[in-house]
């Protein structure tokens, strides 16, 4: 963004009573026409079409967007978000003098590795201007870096106030404006909200990903606006959310076991660029930028995996032969993409020392596990067991779970203070649970599964995650820890010392089905705050 360049009123939030609103394809030719002959009318005032950039009228185009005026806050509300403001003002005083810290601190953990934000845009208003800015996003913004709190040279030196407090706040002040005005910088304030550490609750995380969908497709954020007559500024912010909410969307539905929002066919923004988030970019900026890049068209890819995964059916219609086959093509693809540099850091884990590469390569390591997961699926249905190919595919299953074991466990101090996905949490768990259906599928002897290579990998990624937990606090790892600690030390312990007796492979799935809990049971909900209680996020 230019350095005299204003960032527009959405994203900065707004105490007008109007909104813009897309109108629908449907009923965009209608209004076109009325606008051509009424042009005067607040009804069809305010558009924006794409395709038709300078032009102050309506023209149509095979692809035109028309945005109308609607009206932002609920009929009979007087009242200028007094809750959002306090609730940002409370936080603002429990880290004063340090406000400024954990915006700094924002920009450089993980604004560069998931760029919601213009770096210089957002804080010349902040220096200069900050009663402008939106109080949920920055109530939102302060949280996130509660993560962050010990790794600052300054405020690991000050006590840190008690993060689900403050979570508390900040989520009180988003649902308040997400009632009273939402916009722009409400959905930045719902993704600031999904990428806050520690996870906690799939309900409310679906609840708020849900409404930053729906806002994001009534301002038009899922369509291209390369050519349309607005500020580049706003050009980019559009385009790195809409990216940023793709990325989540189908992690989340990855994680969560929902259907993604977001459907092929629906949106045509093209793919970001390094100008769009870091202008003239340092260095280390632009590869952190390259690197998120490549989240996003890998995040393409997963999304072909989830548009088999949640059609109804019988299995052999939801995964037909050649759906393994595109798979493994586009992520070859994918890798094949990656500039040199790049390459070599994600798919071999050479020197991760770009922010954000450790995260990415950890989702790299968990497509192949969901490939070679799939391939030993579609495996099954036309072998029989102990068929010498079935076997081979549990060895390649058990091969990619072991390549992200490898990664948790060469991570070190800095990787763990780096940006991490909270939803690379179920990846986690996700990976212990494949190895411990490798180890009961494929042992039938409790000497078998006491020396199964999958079990000990399980129990060696458990091991890691408890001395990430313990050295630097790492959150990312304890769903993992909560639901299959246990299981697994009682399992290595139990067939060990029992190697000689006949094994109860059926009694041991249902026990470790019975001892997995739910989400929503490990961690405090968020629906707690509307429950009179402290604890949500």
């Amino acid at each position: 963004m230019d350095a005299t360049e204003t960032p527009f009123p959405d994203l900065i939030g707004s105490s007008d009573d109007d909104a813009s609103h897309v109108i629908g394809p449907d009923l965009s030719k209608d209004t076109e026409v009325l606008a051509n002959y009424l042009p005067g009318k607040a009804c069809i005032s305010r558009g924006a079409l794409a395709g038709a950039p300078g032009q102050h009228g309506l023209r149509a185009t095979p692809a035109g967007v028309l945005f109308t005026t609607v009206r932002r806050k609920p009929i009979g509300l007087t009242v200028d978000q007094p809750t959002t403001f306090r609730k940002c003002e409370i936080i603002e005083k429990l880290v004063e003098p340090f406000a400024t810290d954990l915006v700094n601190m924002y920009f450089e953990k993980v604004n560069q590795c998931f760029p919601l934000l213009d770096e210089a845009s957002f804080m010349r208003q902040y220096a200069h201007d900050k009663g402008k800015l939106s109080s949920a996003l920055l109530a939102c913004l302060y949280a996130q870096c509660m993560t962050f709190w010990r790794h600052s040279g300054v405020l690991s030196q000050r006590h840190r106030p008690d993060p689900r407090f403050v979570w508390n706040q900040a989520t009180e002040a988003m649902y308040s404006e997400l009632h009273v005005s939402p916009g722009m910088s409400t959905i930045i304030s719902l993704l600031l909200n999904l990428n806050g550490r520690p996870l906690t609750t799939m309900v409310g995380n679906g609840v708020q990903l849900a409404s930053a969908v729906s806002i994001a497709h009534s301002l038009g954020l899922n369509r291209n606006p390369s050519d349309w007559d607005i500020p580049q500024g706003e050009k980019s912010t559009r385009i790195r959310l809409w990216w940023a909410l793709f990325v989540l969307d189908k992690w989340s539905s990855l994680a969560y076991g929902t259907p993604p929002h977001l459907k092929r066919g629906q949106h045509d923004v093209v793919r970001p660029t390094l100008e769009a988030f870091c202008g003239q970019p340092a260095s280390m900026q632009s590869k952190s930028a390259s690197v998120f890049r490549a989240l996003v068209s890998l995040t393409e890819v997963l999304d072909t995996y989830l548009e088999h995964a949640y059609r109804l059916g019988p299995h052999e219609d939801r995964y037909p032969a050649t759906v393994a086959t595109e798979m493994e093509l586009q992520l070859n693809q994918w890798e094949d993409s990656l500039e040199d540099g790049l390459r070599r850091v994600i798919t071999r884990g050479m020197e991760l020392v770009i922010p954000g590469s450790a995260n990415l390569r950890l989702a790299y390591l968990y497509m192949k596990l969901l490939l070679t997961r799939l391939q030993l699926d579609l495996q099954k249905q036309h072998d029989v067991p102990n068929n010498s190919l079935l076997t081979n595919r549990y060895a390649q299953v058990r091969r990619a779970a072991e390549e992200i074991v490898l990664l948790i466990q060469g991570l070190n101090e800095s990787h763990l203070c780096d940006f991490w996905l909270p939803l690379s949490a179920f990846t986690l768990s996700s990976t212990v649970t494949f190895l411990l259906r490798c180890a009961l599928e494929t042992e039938h002897s409790s000497l078998g599964l006491a020396q199964s290579m999958s079990l000990k990998l399980a129990n060696d990624m458990i091991i890691a995650l408890r001395g990430h937990r313990q050295t630097c606090e790492w959150d990312i790892g304890d769903i993992c820890l909560v639901q299959y600690g246990k299981i697994v030390e009682d399992l290595s312990t139990s067939c060990s010392s029992n190697a000689d007796d006949s094994l109860d492979i059926h009694g041991l799935r249902e026990a470790m089905i019975t001892h997995v809990q739910d989400i929503d049971e490990l961690f405090p909900s968020l629906w707690d705050m509307f429950n009179g209680t402290s604890e949500s996020l």
